[in-house]
């Protein structure tokens, strides 16, 4: 399978239209719908239901869509990452991480990278532990931030100079707002809004001293802005960690912290005998420096 018919049918499933996907590839409307056919005869399987406004994905052609994406992606940073100058320090660098205050050492880190290469470039990518080690795994991430504990059999890994807290993220007017912290049984009666993340609800329920399915979950969230909304709407109270939503000034919204503390570590993840561009070498060596001289 060529990466060039790969890149004709993400291009024909985005305009979904073939005479539009033809234009936008600057190729004629019969080559195009002859390479899709032979795609479609190659893999043994209809990957369009084609209509006579628009063309629609079928089940095969939305899971080849979504596998399209990531081989392209793939390929693309690959070739980034070796048309870079011999003569200076260039190419790009992929890092995925939850909402966490440990992305402003990170922050700090690559500002301190792009002052002595400004020729390399950084992509971040938000997600939730599942989503970042998925994305490493394939290849399309360079480094991953999360939260401990790490799958020390399949990643190398250094923990962030940086701790987080949890809590309760609630409105201002709720019954829970006075108190200075919350304790396990003041939610067991209380909608909940939580992560997602396996890592995650295993660490509350180490914290509540019982699975946490067993109390009343109103709903998950997958990063934490749109719960914050929900909140606001009155809908439930959000497990969460602090500072990533402001509560200052005219907010609607407070943040308890847990008791007894519950604080999260961060790790900055790699696959095992990862082989990094110039640009992921000299970032992780920063990284390094910055941690050890931190500590």
């Amino acid at each position: 399978m060529e990466i060039r018919l790969l890149r004709y049918f993400i291009a024909v499933a985005n305009q979904q239209s073939i005479s539009g996907a033809a234009q936008y590839l600057h190729i004629s409307q019969p080559t195009l719908s002859r390479q899709l056919s032979d795609l479609e005869a190659e893999l043994g399987t209809p990957l369009f239901t084609r209509g006579n406004r628009k063309i629609t994905l079928t089940t095969e052609g939305m899971f080849l869509l979504r596998k399209a994406k990531e081989i392209v992606d793939l390929v693309d940073k690959t070739e980034a990452n070796f048309n870079q100058s011999t003569e200076m320090i260039s190419g790009e660098i992929y890092i995925g991480g939850g909402e966490t205050e440990a992305m402003r050492f990170i922050g700090q880190t690559l500002k301190e990278l792009l002052q002595n290469h400004p020729a390399v470039q950084f992509h971040l990518y938000s997600g939730n532990a599942d989503d970042i080690t998925d994305k490493l795994d394939s290849g399309l991430l360079d480094f991953g931030i999360v939260i401990e504990p790490t799958d020390k059999q399949k990643y190398d890994y250094m923990q962030l100079p940086a701790t987080d807290t949890w809590g309760v993220l609630m409105r201002k007017d709720s019954p829970l707002a006075t108190k200075e912290f919350i304790q396990p049984t003041d939610l067991i009666d209380k909608p909940l809004l939580i992560s997602r993340q396996t890592t995650v609800e295993n660490e509350l329920t180490g914290w509540l001293g019982q699975d946490i399915k067993n109390l009343n979950i109103a709903g998950t969230y997958n990063l934490l802005y749109n719960a914050a909304i929900m909140v606001e709407e009155n809908l439930g109270y959000a497990l969460c960690l602090d500072k990533l939503i402001n509560t200052s000034g005219d907010s609607l919204l407070c943040f308890k912290p847990f008791h007894p503390r519950l604080k999260a570590n961060l790790n900055i993840i790699w696959k095992k005998h990862q082989v990094f561009s110039q640009a992921a070498s000299r970032f992780l060596e920063q990284i390094r420096y910055n941690i050890e001289k931190s500590n």
